[in-house]
């Protein structure tokens, strides 16, 4: 289950990352900050995962 919680959070830091880049690109700011939060979001979650294996071992 770990996995897939880590796997989740790296597939949204890539999406964001993606929106982010494109959004910049095209000069659409709301593309661009919808992609930032979107990183933001799977870095948090990766964060989560990371304490939570802390504590496991």
């Amino acid at each position: 289950m770990a996995r897939d919680e880590k796997a989740k959070a790296k597939m949204e830091q890539a999406k964001g990352k993606a929106k982010g880049v494109i959004g910049r690109a095209t000069d659409d700011e709301g593309l661009a900050a919808e992609g930032q939060t979107k990183k933001s979001k799977g870095d948090m979650r990766q964060a989560k995962e990371k304490i939570k294996d802390a504590f496991r071992r």
